[in-house]
């Protein structure tokens, strides 16, 4: 697994990324957008975070299909089809000459004409940028595993709030961040409010329970990484039971991880300040992660950037 790489050229004002603002290309540090979009005002909005590894976008296909849905879901229209947005988002990484980047596309309902509270009278905003990669944990301390914690915050309804829909609504996450703070750990995952698992702030969660992997099925967003886990679980003939998983089933898990674009497969070491297993990476979490990354090199999930 490589680092973050960056080609350095004092040259090039999208070195440190680039935005797609408006029908225009410009260096990620000036990219705005309206005060009045209701994106910005009303968390009106969708969006999706595609990687870049090594040169090449991981599963676009994938993120595009998930990114359209849920544009079809919030009533919106995208101004560009797909082979327009694809060519958009890999022109952002072409003059960053960024090769592991994080990428994002958004759709905005904008900003309706003036007097006007109607939806149906915006005119929908997209915007996508591409930055150097983002970890959600240090690949270092992936090493050693994270420390996770169940928050006691909620997860926003799903009958308020799809969370299959990519979505800005993340005050229920922020305060579960805050709160593992407080308990010393890195990150929590919420619950419904009824014992059950859900997701947590960036990613989805998996526990080896019995021979048997669980992830959960409802509040949550249907991850590409939490799809590729699965493909790749079940390769190797292991049982994946995507249904309800229970705060006392995660508490006394074999293994538990979580999996997000921003860091692949990511080891928990321990839960609520207890040691998961014998407190170090369980072996499936260290395999399934290896073949995470083993997958970034092979034709079938990759689509390769030309940056000339």
């Amino acid at each position: 697994m490589s680092q973050v790489e960056t080609v350095s050229n004092a040259d090039n004002p999208f070195a440190d990324g680039a935005a797609f603002i408006a029908g225009d290309y410009v260096p990620i540090d000036e990219a705005r957008v309206p005060i009045t979009d209701w994106g910005f005002l009303h968390s009106d909005v969708t969006y999706d975070v595609v990687a870049v590894w090594g040169g090449g976008f991981f599963r676009l296909q994938d993120h595009l299909d998930r990114f359209f849905r849920g544009i079809e879901k919030l009533h919106m229209h995208s101004p560009y089809d797909r082979a327009e947005m694809a060519a958009i988002l890999a022109e952002c990484v072409g003059r960053s000459s960024i090769r592991d980047a994080y990428v994002k596309m958004i759709l905005t309902r904008g900003s309706p004409p003036k007097g006007q509270r109607d939806p149906r009278t915006c005119e929908n905003q997209f915007y996508a940028f591409a930055i150097p990669y983002i970890w959600i944990t240090p690949p270092e301390k992936q090493e050693l595993g994270i420390h996770l914690t169940i928050s006691s915050i909620p997860r926003i309804s799903p009958d308020s709030v799809d969370p299959t829909v990519k979505n800005f609504h993340w005050g229920d996450m922020v305060q579960g961040i805050f709160e593992a703070f407080d308990r010393g750990a890195e990150t929590p995952v919420l619950t419904d409010g009824r014992g059950n698992i859900t997701e947590g702030p960036g990613f989805n969660l998996f526990a080896a329970i019995g021979g048997r992997l669980v992830t959960p099925d409802s509040g949550v967003l249907l991850g590409i990484t939490r799809k590729t886990v699965i493909e790749l679980a079940e390769s190797l003939n292991i049982k994946v039971d995507v249904g309800i998983l229970t705060e006392g089933e995660l508490r006394a898990a074999d293994e538990i991880f979580i999996s997000s674009t921003a860091g692949g497969v990511i080891p928990v070491s321990k839960l609520d300040g207890a040691p998961i297993g014998d407190g170090s990476p369980g072996p499936l979490a260290l395999r399934l992660r290896q073949m995470y990354w083993d997958a970034h090199a092979t034709g079938e999930y990759v689509t390769q950037i030309d940056y000339d």
